[in-house]
């Protein structure tokens, strides 16, 4: 399960940044409107999953309320999600479905 989280929290991160350094721009300066609606219906799906998928682990691995904060709201940092799966996660271990 915290494998399948990691492999989520990196692509939740790539979509977030897509969005903010590639679709708004497009969206915002060149009036190209089609691809924030598709990253953004993409990315809305993966951070409902993401949530999820946090608060079920946090309940199988009996995290601390200050561990599901964090890991919670970095998905709504940019790059968060990549300095939480490296470095946050690291001292948990595996837990089985």
């Amino acid at each position: 399960m915290l494998k399948f989280f990691k492999y989520l929290a990196i692509v939740e991160g790539y979509s977030f940044l897509l969005i903010l350094f590639l679709t708004m721009p497009l969206k915002y300066l060149g009036g190209i409107m089609w691809p924030n609606k598709f990253m953004g219906m993409t990315h809305g799906v993966l951070f409902l999953a993401y949530v999820v998928v946090t608060i079920v682990l946090a309940q199988m691995a009996k995290w601390s309320f200050k561990k599901l904060a964090v890991v919670l709201v970095m998905s709504v940092i940019p790059f968060g999600t990549f300095w939480m799966e490296k470095n946050y996660l690291e001292e948990t271990s595996e837990v089985e479905a």
